[in-house]
């Protein structure tokens, strides 16, 4: 067991790095907490309001990429938990290098911080996107890599680099491979986040083509325990897939949202599909459940739970729905032909 009670959390003002700061409070897994965010778009700093106030908890505004910066963050901590990244494909599409600027050379400089301070564990936070489209059966951790989008091949760069230092410079290492999470605090440009908040300003809902791509949904408190489950029990130079058996639809997901918001069926509107868009996605979780993991929360009870907490804070993501949000929009969806429900794009 790896007793870390000093943690340096990358990306701690986004939605799942901020779940993971706010999971090791309530649980006391932590003395000191360094949260380190450079506050892009999706950094919301108002996220930190939850625990700002809490003596354990000390921010630092800053950027991964920058040595300086990254140094100062993890003096005096015994591990680093990356969750600092671009995420979002569609944002990926547009912009690659800039995937490859935060999610490859940000997570040099921190294992190169690792590597020169003995001792420090070092988790890599990944996806599940890294395999591809997985049309049958279960992605487990052995498999070979075949990420088909920018965001994808970002964060299988950063895992291989993770892995060559375990190798070459015995750094402590431990990958973590996520589904698809959802739940409080995530950036509305995201799935579940914008199906919710354009449903309750009854607005349209764009479903890439038929919208029967298959996701596993994981909800961000079972995601976050996972990742702390690899953080104190993973073996080093281990990887670590964090899944759940919910497994649905984009469309069953809109639809299930539909009826939460109590909104008519006709504001689905089937949109062309994304470039490379993977048909299915589905991790195989046997090996963290086999270190004392399990997922609590079913997704019936954690989207209806989501669909409140969205309700009850339009504080935090009425504002965010301005500006850039909307300018971002506007660029990936309104230039997309309507699609027939039918249509649908191989993986």
């Amino acid at each position: 067991m790896v007793n870390a009670r000093a943690l340096l959390v990358t990306g701690g003002a986004g939605f799942i790095g901020s779940g993971y700061v706010r999971y090791l409070l309530r649980n006391a897994l932590a003395d000191r907490i360094h949260v380190l965010d450079k506050l892009t778009y999706s950094g919301n700093p108002t996220t930190l309001d939850s625990f700002s106030d809490d003596p354990r908890v000390e921010f630092i505004e800053g950027d991964i990429c920058d040595p300086a910066t990254v140094n100062h963050a993890v003096d005096g901590c015994d591990a680093i938990v990356n969750f600092a990244a671009e995420t979002h494909v569609d944002r990926s599409l547009f912009d690659p290098a800039e995937f490859i600027q935060t999610n490859v050379q940000g997570t040099l400089v921190l294992l190169d911080a690792a590597r020169e301070r003995t001792g420090t564990r070092f988790v890599q936070v990944s996806t599940d996107e890294v395999y591809g489209a997985v049309l049958d059966g279960y992605s487990r951790e052995s498999d070979p890599l075949y990420p088909r989008n920018p965001y994808s091949a970002s964060k299988a760069g950063a895992e291989m680099l993770a892995i060559s230092y375990a190798e070459t410079h015995g750094v402590d290492v431990v990958i973590t491979r996520g589904s698809n999470t959802y739940g409080p605090f995530q950036y509305p440009e995201k799935f579940i986040p914008l199906m919710i908040t354009n449903l309750f300003e009854r607005k349209a809902v764009p479903v890439y083509g038929d919208g029967l791509q298959v996701r596993h949904w994981v909800h961000v408190d079972d995601h976050c325990s996972g990742i702390d489950t690899a953080l104190r029990f993973g073996a080093s130079g281990e990887i670590y897939n964090v899944g759940s058996d919910d497994e649905r639809t984009n469309l069953e997901v809109v639809k299930q949202v539909l009826s939460l918001v109590d909104a008519p069926e006709d504001l689905i509107t089937h949109v062309a599909d994304r470039p490379g868009h993977d048909r299915r996605y589905a991790l195989s979780s046997e090996k963290l459940r086999g270190i004392g993991w399990e997922p609590k929360r079913a997704f019936d009870e954690g989207i209806a739970d989501t669909v409140r907490w969205y309700r009850e804070n339009r504080d935090w993501w009425e504002p965010i729905r301005d500006g850039s949000f909307q300018e971002y929009y506007r660029r990936n969806y309104d230039n997309r032909e309507q699609a027939h429900p039918g249509a649908r794009r191989e993986a």
